[in-house]
């Protein structure tokens, strides 16, 4: 498990030691080259190899202020091989190095873990690249990623994930798909709380949970030790109002469940939305957690981890029309994939109030505006 450095890293600093996969004499370009004008075409609007050579043509003087480029721009057939052939594992934790640096590591910081599917990712024979990244939702940045072959290998790829990050003192957010044994005793293991939401793939527990719930509604949670809370959201035409609940079930009920460590309390929490003159809708979610009997706590982290959706899988969709991205060659997805997350974390640094494809047209039109939202990586 690697630890969160004491001072931040340049981009180029954390890319030192990755291995060009290229054979010596066909190395016209150096790989630092590679990466540093494509996070640069990325950040500005690119979405396909075509388009970063076509940005770093009509941009190479700029980009010579920070990168070497002696031998030109390298071609779109260059760049695509070069993230074809690159070793996710090494590439992501060249990113991950330098994202732990930026992520403050405080106690009670939430980082939400789920997945994505990069829908035109695939060929005839592959099934479409999902993606499992690991969030800060504080700082909005994305710390590492896992890519798997569909939504079901989420179960494998989360413990690689908690492998390459120090989460000591972090409560990790994770949805039903990872509500599992080993997970859970894997992250009181490394030092960290969690919060798993509960359905249907843990039959049994999931019924008990929500019999007990019901029982304290019933009477109010007589002699239980319960606390709740409420948030009212308005905006866009709706109102959604949800309703917290934190329980510590007694020792006998926990006795019950020892394969899961650290289970302390049991959460619900009642959502309701009311859009316009429409009839309310409303939903019911269950949790199971090894925090303490501290609703505020658990009512802030559950609503950080839809962050991971609002302020990052959101963005993908719309601002770079991800699952239209048909790369797929060897591991070009998955590396461009990172990119883009990286991106993503860099734009949210940014207190601009715009959105994030206003910004990257913006970066395109004005250098100096691009080194604001870039500087630290590439420099």
């Amino acid at each position: 498990m690697s630890a969160i450095r004491s001072a931040q890293l340049t981009l180029r600093e954390c890319f030192q030691d990755l291995a060009d996969p290229r054979r010596e004499h066909l190395r016209l370009h150096s790989l630092w080259d590679i990466v540093g004008l494509t996070i640069c075409a990325v950040v500005c609007g690119c979405d396909t190899v075509v388009e970063i050579q076509e940005y770093a043509s009509k941009k190479i003087d700029f980009l010579r202020t920070f990168l070497d480029l002696e031998n030109g721009v390298p071609s779109h057939d260059t760049i695509g091989r070069v993230f074809s052939l690159l070793n996710p594992e090494k590439f992501r934790a060249c990113f991950a190095s330098w994202t732990e640096s930026l992520a403050q590591a405080v106690a009670g910081r939430v980082i939400a873990i789920d997945g994505k599917t990069l829908r035109r990712a695939h060929a005839k024979d592959q099934k479409p690249l999902h993606v499992v990244s690991a969030f800060a939702t504080a700082n909005r940045l994305v710390l590492t990623q896992q890519a798997v072959d569909d939504k079901s290998n989420e179960i494998t790829a989360i413990p690689e994930l908690l492998n390459v990050l120090d989460v000591r003192k972090a409560i990790i957010t994770i949805d039903a798909m990872g509500c599992q044994k080993e997970i859970a005793a894997q992250i009181k293991d490394q030092g960290a709380d969690y919060i798993l939401a509960l359905k249907d793939n843990q039959p049994t527990l999931h019924t008990d949970v929500q019999e007990r719930f019901l029982k304290g509604l019933e009477t109010n949670f007589a002699g239980m030790r319960h606390q709740h809370c409420q948030t009212t959201a308005k905006g866009h035409g709706r109102t959604e109002t949800r309703t917290y609940h934190l329980m510590r079930p007694s020792k006998e009920w926990l006795a019950k469940y020892p394969e899961w460590k650290g289970l302390k309390t049991l959460g619900m929490v009642c959502s309701e939305r009311q859009v316009g003159d429409k009839a309310p809708t409303g939903e019911i979610r269950f949790f199971i957690t090894s925090l303490a009997l501290n609703v505020a706590t658990f009512s802030r982290a559950v609503r950080s981890h839809w962050s991971i959706e609002n302020n990052l899988h959101w963005v993908l969709d719309v601002s770079y029309r991800e699952d239209e991205n048909r790369s797929r060659k060897d591991h070009t997805a998955e590396n461009l994939a990172w990119i883009r997350r990286m991106t993503v974390s860099l734009f949210a640094q940014d207190g601009t109030k715009l959105g994030v494809s206003c910004k990257r047209k913006m970066a395109g039109w004005d250098d100096e505006y691009l080194l604001k939202i870039a500087g630290r990586a590439i420099a």
